[in-house]
């Protein structure tokens, strides 16, 4: 698995400039082993594993994560958001959920799990859902909320840190952002650097216009509306 970070843009010109240059210099690399580079959501004929150290750790034998641990070798898109503080970070967490389905269904691209058709369009969230801390944020209102939310799980010895929470949008407090990470992986850069740039006007709007409260109701429908835009994609959306 390659993973590779864009520098942070206010501009989606710049933007897609740089991914393509990235998207470039993968390709030669690739080409100069012989090897090729999969896109997509999850890999067509199967899953494999990551040097990464946090995920090998989620695949040891000893972990009762193992098994999602396993099957976490997918492709995904992650789009930060800065936040002014975090309040903000908070807010928008919660108030970007209700866009969610929109943005699995706009890169929904991972039909295939272990050489399956799973006859979804976005079959990547179904691993991500067998994590324990998976979903979305309890409804804390304020950042201070949050501070005491995360000391009481890590008291309890559930989570060491934002890494240990599964959420479809959280707070990055190391980056001062708020993160979505539940995208599946574009088809091409053109396509990433479109939705990344959806993300950052409705931020925008959400951050400045402020239109609607932080409410639990939203949530009423979150699940159903995540599960058919993983089941059907675009052609829903």
């Amino acid at each position: 698995m390659i993973e590779m970070s864009s520098s942070a843009h206010e501009s989606h010109v710049k933007l897609i400039a740089e991914l393509r240059t990235m998207r470039d210099a993968v390709a030669a690399a690739a080409r100069k082993l012989n090897l090729g580079i999969a896109g997509g959501g999850t890999h067509r004929s199967r899953n494999g594993t990551t040097a990464h150290l946090r995920h090998g750790a989620l695949q040891s034998s000893r972990r009762p994560l193992r098994l999602p641990g396993e099957a976490f070798t997918v492709f995904g898109q992650h789009i930060h958001v800065g936040c002014a503080d975090g309040d903000e970070a908070v807010y928008l967490t919660h108030t970007l959920s209700r866009y969610v389905p929109h943005f699995i269904a706009l890169s929904a691209s991972s039909p295939f799990q272990q050489g399956e058709d799973t006859l979804f369009d976005s079959s990547r969230l179904s691993v991500v859902n067998a994590f324990p801390l998976s979903g979305t944020m309890p409804l804390v209102r304020s950042w201070e909320e949050f501070e005491a939310y995360f000391s009481r799980m890590q008291g309890f010895g559930i989570v060491k840190s934002m890494k240990d929470f599964y959420w479809d949008i959280r707070p990055k407090p190391e980056f001062g952002t708020v993160e979505i990470p539940r995208f599946r992986h574009a088809l091409s850069v053109d396509r990433a650097a479109a939705i990344a740039a959806y993300a950052q006007a409705l931020a925008r709007y959400l951050r400045l216009e402020r239109p609607r409260p932080i409410s639990a109701e939203p949530y009423l429908v979150y699940s159903y509306n995540r599960f058919q835009a993983c089941r059907y994609g675009w052609r829903q959306a």
